[in-house]
């Protein structure tokens, strides 16, 4: 299971986004990105989240911890703003929490160069989780204490809106055309293959096992265990 706190105190709403998140203080003394189970995206947001983002830590790329945040809307009683508390009032339970990054600056692709090998292994994870949000305009990457950072990956395994028709796109193409780290990733012929071949069933599994049951309807867990596996044999199918 994700780690597990309670959000002690609401802090302030983070309008970059269109699901609000919010920054909150938790009963370990952290301070957590909150991304809200009640928010217009639905629990499926969060769902994405942690496995797309777990499995960019087991790969080893730099993303912050993750964890559950136990929320009762009675820490929104200070917030002025009605809509941020009906967003925490609609969320009771449990939500996603992000390890907040105190002073991390907005990713720029000109000011900050990025490694070859690490900007392949990162379009190669997007390419696999198919991310359509790591484009210029909305990167979801940040720079703290001089290093990149991933956060963000609400829209990835957008299969899922669609259970239906996620069998006939489990081998579709990643399109990459307007990837922030299209012109660093000089490395993807040989680290795309490298890191898919680390993603294994066993691997996949221990993150999936990791999503709260509360977010999930019954069967979820094994049809995403079967749709990712069988997308991993076929690197070939997506690998930019």
């Amino acid at each position: 299971m994700l780690r597990e706190v309670t959000a002690i105190r609401y802090v302030t709403p983070l309008r970059e986004g269109g699901s609000l998140p919010g920054v909150v203080e938790a009963d370990d003394l952290g301070t957590y990105v909150v991304k809200f189970r009640g928010a217009g995206q639905g629990p499926r947001a969060l769902v994405a989240e942690v496995i797309a983002g777990e499995l960019a830590r087991r790969l080893g790329l730099p993303m912050p911890e993750l964890a559950r945040v136990e929320l009762d809307p009675v820490v929104a009683r200070a917030e002025p703003d009605e809509e941020v508390q009906e967003l925490i009032k609609a969320s009771a339970g449990g939500n996603l929490g992000m390890d907040f990054l105190p002073g991390a600056l907005g990713f720029d692709p000109v000011a900050h160069p990025v490694d070859a090998g690490l900007a392949s292994r990162i379009v190669a994870f997007d390419a696999f989780v198919e991310n359509v949000d790591r484009s210029w305009r909305n990167p979801n990457l940040l720079i703290w204490h001089g290093d990149l950072w991933l956060i963000d990956h609400g829209a990835t395994l957008y299969f899922h809106h669609n259970w239906p028709r996620a069998e006939s796109v489990i081998h579709r193409p990643y399109k990459w055309d307007d990837h922030v780290l299209k012109s660093y990733a000089r490395n993807l012929a040989d680290d795309g293959p490298a890191l898919a071949a680390r993603i294994t069933p066993d691997l996949l599994a221990e993150v999936i096992a990791l999503v709260p049951e509360e977010w999930l309807e019954d069967g979820d867990r094994d049809a995403y265990l079967s749709h990712l596996s069988r997308r991993a044999e076929q690197p070939e199918a997506w690998l930019p």
